[in-house]
C-alpha cells in the first residue's frame, strides 16, 4: 500500500497571520478513497511551526520528521532548516526518491519545499500543493485580492472550492494558524 496519496494543502498569509489548510482524503491508487479524515496539517517545534504535506503518505511523514530534526538543529530557523533539508534531499539517495512536498510556515516565513529539493518563498503570500493545489491556489489568490476575508477564511474557502473540482480532495478540512 505504498501508493497512498492525494491531498490538497493551501497556505495564505494576510495581516500578520498565516493559515495552512489541508483536506483529509487519502487515496489508494487512482480509484479508492482509503481514508477521509486524515490530518495532513500539524504543528511542530513547540507549536511555533505549521507543516502541511502532500504526496505519498509514508514519504511525507519521513520528510516532515527530517524537517523537524533540522528545526531542532538550527534552533527553529525555518529558512535555514528548509534549505538544509533541500540539500539533504538532493544529496541523499534515499531521500531523493521521496514523493512528497511540504508547505512550512512560522510567524514570519512561508515556504514550499518541493519534490525536487527546491525551497520556494511565494511572492504573493499564497501557495498550494497537491492534487487540487492549482484549484486552491487560484481560489485563494482571487479571494485574497478581492475580499477582506481573514487568512484562515481564505485558506478554508480555497480548500472547499478545490474539493468541488478535484476528486482527490474532500471537505474534511484542517486549518492551523500562526
Amino acid at each position: 500500500m505504498s501508493n497512498l496519496m492525494g491531498t490538497t494543502i493551501c497556505a495564505v498569509k494576510r495581516d500578520g497571520v498565516t493559515a495552512v489548510a489541508g483536506d483529509g482524503q487519502v487515496t489508494m491508487s487512482e480509484s479508492v478513497i482509503f481514508k477521509s479524515n486524515a490530518v495532513k496539517v500539524r504543528r511542530i517545534y513547540g507549536d511555533k511551526v505549521i507543516i502541511g504535506f502532500a504526496g505519498s503518505v509514508a514519504d511525507a511523514f519521513t520528510l516532515s520528521e527530517r524537517f523537524e530534526e533540522m528545526l531542532q538543529k538550527f534552533s527553529g530557523n525555518l529558512m535555514r532548516s528548509a534549505v538544509e533539508l533541500a540539500q539533504l534531499w538532493r544529496n541523499d539517495k534515499m531521500v531523493r526518491k521521496l514523493e512528497a512536498m511540504m508547505i512550512v510556515a512560522d510567524a514570519d516565513t512561508l515556504l514550499i519545499v518541493s519534490g525536487q529539493g527546491d525551497v520556494i518563498e511565494p511572492e504573493s503570500g499564497v501557495c498550494a500543493i497537491g492534487s487540487g493545489g492549482n484549484y486552491a491556489l487560484a481560489a485563494a489568490r482571487a479571494l485574497r485580492e478581492n475580499t477582506s476575508l481573514s487568512a484562515e477564511e481564505i485558506a478554508r474557502k480555497a480548500l472547499e472550492i478545490a474539493g468541488q473540482l478535484c476528486v482527490f480532495t474532500n471537505d474534511h478540512i484542517t486549518v492551523e494558524t500562526v
